[in-house]
């Protein structure tokens, strides 16, 4: 993130249904009251990585919060699985695997409505329509918390976004037309989790259903690419993702 922006940081717990959800949360340490953002997190979880990209985003003049979604299985350090091993071990693929699809969209639309409960009731930060930003398997949550919670989400991002359209009878593309923040859907050229067929049919879906829409594929570039400890990293790619992220939430959260 840009060094001389001085952040706060806290470790808080947000009380659930289920648990304590263990949350990251940073803002610039003046200058408020703040829009509020929160991150939903990719399959390999909580990590230092995904601090400085909270950090990040604060430090454009944001409150962040970075909600730990396998809070019902572990925390970071004792997940069922290790992301260092995931490439080398199947065992710790399939683990991870396993908790992302564990973690239903059920369940991060109930733990939405506490993290929500939090930021209305939170001192120094704008009330009047938050932003979310999702990667990977948060593709799918952020649709259906931006379908959910229409009345609380003014922009909404997902990058290289899993499970957005399934034959199941809760897939999230079926709220598209309930969803009034601004949407924008953003994925990789190649991409084993979303074929272009998939592609084609979620942009022809929302593009028909959602108010407010836009999708963008982002070339050359493999899922992942916004990550810098990814091997997949792309650092021109990454650096256009920060400046969609910036126009998006400037010109609607402020």
């Amino acid at each position: 993130y840009i060094e001389g922006n001085i952040m706060i940081e806290n470790f808080i717990n947000i009380k659930t249904t289920d648990g304590l959800i263990d949350t990251f949360e940073v803002m610039p340490d003046e200058g408020g009251p703040f829009p509020a953002i929160i991150i939903y997190m990719d399959a390999p979880a909580i990590r230092e990585e995904l601090r400085d990209m909270a950090r990040r985003l604060a430090s454009m003049g944001y409150y962040v919060l970075l909600p730990n979604l396998f809070y019902r299985v572990g925390k970071e350090g004792n997940y069922p699985f290790t992301f260092a091993k995931i490439r080398e071990d199947k065992s710790h693929f399939t683990a991870m695997i396993k908790t992302m699809d564990d973690t239903t969209n059920e369940l991060v639309v109930s733990d939405t409505k506490y993290i929500l409960e939090f930021l209305d009731n939170k001192k120094g930060i704008m009330h009047e329509g938050y932003g979310a930003v999702g990667y990977c398997m948060s593709g799918q949550y952020i649709v259906s918390i931006a379908s959910t919670y229409s009345n609380k989400f003014s922009a909404a991002a997902s990058f290289y976004g899993v499970k957005i359209m399934t034959d199941k009878e809760d897939s999230p593309h079926l709220g598209a037309e309930k969803i009034t923040a601004n949407l924008y859907l953003a994925f990789a050229e190649k991409d084993s989790w979303v074929d272009d067929e998939a592609l084609k049919n979620i942009e022809k879906h929302f593009e028909k259903n959602t108010l407010n829409f836009r999708m963008e594929i982002y070339e050359g570039t493999e899922h992942g690419f916004a990550f810098p400890d990814r091997h997949t990293y792309n650092k021109k790619s990454a650096e256009i993702h920060w400046s969609r992220i910036h126009d998006l939430f400037q010109k609607h959260l402020k």
